[in-house]
C-alpha cells in the first residue's frame, strides 16, 4: 500500500508542476497576436517555389505512384487469389481472401481516383486518361461485391481491365505504370 501512495504523490507532484509551467509560459498580451499576424503575412507573401513545369512533373509522378500502387494491390490481392481458384465456394480460406480482396478493391479504387486527379496536372496525361474516369468510377460497388462473393469472376475481370487501361494511358503519355504491392500499413489508411 505504501508504494502505490508514493506513486500517486510523485504523479500529483509532477501534474501541479507541468501546469504551472504552462500557465507561466501562455502569453495572453496584443504583442503575441501581432507576432502571430506577422508571421502569417509572411508565410502568406512568400511566392510558391514550384512553377508550372515543375507542378506538371510532379504530377506524372504522383500518377506514377498512385496507379502503381492501385496495380500492385489489384494484382496481389486481387487477380492472383482469383487465378489460384481462391474465391470458389467450398475452398479452404475463401472468405478471408474475399475480405482481403474487398479491401485491396477499396484501397485501388481510392488510389485510382488520386491518380486521375494527378493526371489532370500534366495535359498528355490528362488526355490520355480522361476516358478512363469512367470506367473507374463504375469500380465503385465492386469491393463490397468482392468481400460478399458476388459475381468474383465479372468483378475481377473489371479492376483487371480498368488497371491495364490506366497502364496503357500512362504508358501512352510517358509514365510507366508497374505493379507495386502496398504494405498492409497503407492498405489500412488508404
Amino acid at each position: 500500500m505504501p508504494v502505490s501512495i508514493r506513486r500517486l504523490i510523485v504523479a500529483l507532484t509532477l501534474s501541479c508542476a507541468l501546469v504551472a509551467g504552462a500557465t507561466a509560459c501562455s502569453s495572453s498580451g496584443s504583442s503575441a497576436r501581432k507576432d502571430t499576424a506577422a508571421v502569417a503575412a509572411a508565410v502568406a507573401a512568400t511566392p510558391s517555389p514550384s512553377t508550372t513545369a515543375e507542378k506538371q512533373r510532379l504530377s506524372k509522378t504522383r500518377f506514377v505512384a498512385n496507379a502503381s500502387l492501385a496495380a500492385g494491390a489489384t494484382y496481389q490481392w486481387i487477380v492472383k487469389p482469383w487465378k489460384a481458384g481462391k474465391f470458389k465456394k467450398g475452398v479452404k480460406g475463401r472468405k478471408l481472401a474475399l475480405i482481403k480482396a474487398g479491401v485491396a478493391g477499396a484501397f485501388a479504387y481510392n488510389r485510382l481516383k488520386a491518380a486521375s486527379k494527378n493526371a489532370k496536372g500534366d495535359p498528355t496525361l490528362s488526355k490520355a486518361i480522361g476516358p478512363l474516369t469512367a470506367g473507374i468510377a463504375a469500380l465503385k460497388g465492386l469491393p463490397a461485391k468482392l468481400r460478399k462473393g458476388k459475381s468474383t469472376d465479372d468483378t475481377v475481370g473489371s479492376f483487371d481491365d480498368i488497371i491495364n487501361q490506366v497502364k496503357d494511358a500512362g504508358k501512352s503519355a510517358g509514365a510507366n505504370v508497374t505493379d507495386k504491392v502496398p504494405s498492409s500499413a497503407q492498405l489500412t489508411h488508404g
